[in-house]
């Protein structure tokens, strides 16, 4: 990688006299550093085209350089043969190292010069052959393809004050003049390749910057489904607080003649209740609208397994054909296994909504001694799906509701082309081990 050139520094008068900048420049001409022709990424079976199309380049301007000598200027045997291998050499080594590629062919474009010079004839090209120009330019092209803009500037710059100071210094007489044809020449190709590489670039970072959006939107998609969480537990650990704290405080009525030691025990108990319930309202608080009439986010009780025949009636409304099955003996849980449970039925159902239309669901509930199992199945949709705005992370937040309390989720596709998702959730969460959830890919 090129060093960026120093500041130009003023002289005496506060003039800038710009030497730095060209040592710079210098430098990074002289830069003979390994930098391959990049790959094409797409499609990958033309990944090495680019490399093809140079080999051709370097044995057709191998051919040309032959045919020019022998035929326009009459020269034959070893040099020939060691001049044409070193512009196919050239442009070979352009493809790894751009400018010591682009050096050596300006050292074998002097060579050619020299070497044709005393067999100039009336009208004939010098310094360069008729095909000699365009055998260079890929050179040129190779070089503005990986090099910055100012340095490309400078290999086209060099190359076309070679070819006019040996001109104005060496031309052999009767000679034709070729130097604004080559400047011209030069001049597009090295446009043409800061074209090409800016394009490349631009590219790049485009691919960069949808994989770091696709990144963000995941992480942020995932920071509300837990925020979400949050507020939710924020509702059952308050409630229980609060019941805590009632409870305290109406104990000392229910005993006849309380002892003042018990009296106290009970306050204490209310005071920390109350502490703990206001620190929690001010920490986990923040994650609800400041506005109490916000109807984006509603203050009402938390959905239970009791709720689970409305949920189902609702999903049938949008078209669905939905069975329910309970076993086991129903019973109520703890605040946190119900909205867990009702959440992932929930999100379950509107994935059959929206990729199995028309497809026949059946939602299983079963009550153990000790877990809780869920079970949403859909048999194969009826008519295709129509593109869901969705985000794509539903089984994340199924997931994460469930490894919350130690369970486990797993959802796959059937052998039928149906989908199903399965829970097991403890029923006390404080005694279970932490649960590892599964899942096979879908996205919601």
């Amino acid at each position: 990688m090129t060093k960026p050139s120093e500041s130009p520094v003023p002289d005496a008068r506060g003039r800038s006299d710009g030497r730095p900048a060209l040592r710079g420049l210098a430098r990074d001409l002289l830069t003979l550093e390994w930098n391959p022709l990049p790959r094409m990424s797409r499609p990958r079976w033309l990944a090495w085209l680019p490399h093809a199309v140079v080999g051709y380049a370097a044995v057709v301007s191998c051919a040309l350089t032959v045919m020019q000598l022998e035929d326009h200027y009459e020269v034959s045997g070893g040099p020939v043969v060691a001049l044409a291998l070193l512009t196919g050499a050239s442009i070979v080594l352009g493809m790894f190292r751009p400018l010591a590629g682009w050096w050596l062919g300006l050292v074998t474009a002097a060579l050619i010069a020299w070497t044709i010079h005393d067999r100039v004839g009336q009208g004939q090209s010098w310094p360069w052959t008729p095909a000699g120009a365009f055998t260079f330019a890929p050179l040129i092209l190779l070089a503005a393809l990986r090099v910055p803009p100012r340095v490309t500037v400078g290999v086209v710059g060099v190359s076309v004050l070679c070819s006019g100071l040996a001109e104005a210094v060496f031309r052999p007489p009767g000679s034709q003049s070729l130097v604004a044809g080559v400047a011209l020449l030069f001049g597009f190709v090295g446009v043409l390749g800061y074209a090409l590489r800016a394009t490349r670039l631009a590219r790049g970072k485009l691919v960069e910057q949808e994989s770091l959006t696709a990144e963000e939107r995941a992480r942020r998609t995932l920071l509300e489904e837990r925020s979400r969480i949050a507020r939710e537990l924020h509702d059952v650990v308050a409630h229980h607080m609060s019941v805590i704290s009632i409870q305290a405080q109406v104990a000392p009525h229910l005993v006849e003649n309380p002892s003042q030691e018990l009296k106290e025990n009970l306050a204490g108990i209310r005071e920390n209740a109350l502490e703990a319930l206001t620190e929690l309202r001010r920490v986990l608080g923040v994650l609800r609208s400041e506005q109490a009439d916000d109807p984006q986010a509603p203050q009402h009780p938390q959905p239970t397994l009791a709720e689970l025949d409305s949920l189902v009636d609702n999903v049938r409304g949008a078209g669905l054909h939905v069975t329910t099955e309970i076993a086991g003996i129903r019973r109520p849980l703890t605040p946190g296994v119900e909205l867990t449970a009702y959440r992932i039925v929930q999100e379950a159902l509107s994935n059959c909504l929206r990729h199995a239309p028309g497809s026949k669901v059946e939602v299983g509930i079963a009550y153990g001694p000790r877990d809780l199992h869920l079970c949403v199945a859909n048999s194969a949709p009826t008519r295709r799906a129509a593109p869901s705005p969705g985000a794509g992370h539903g089984l994340l937040g199924m997931r994460e509701r469930a490894g919350m309390l130690g369970g486990e989720l797993a959802a796959g596709p059937l052998p039928d082309g149906g989908y199903e998702v399965t829970a097991v959730l403890p029923m006390d969460p404080r005694v279970s081990p932490g649960g590892s959830a599964s899942e096979t890919t879908r996205d919601s």
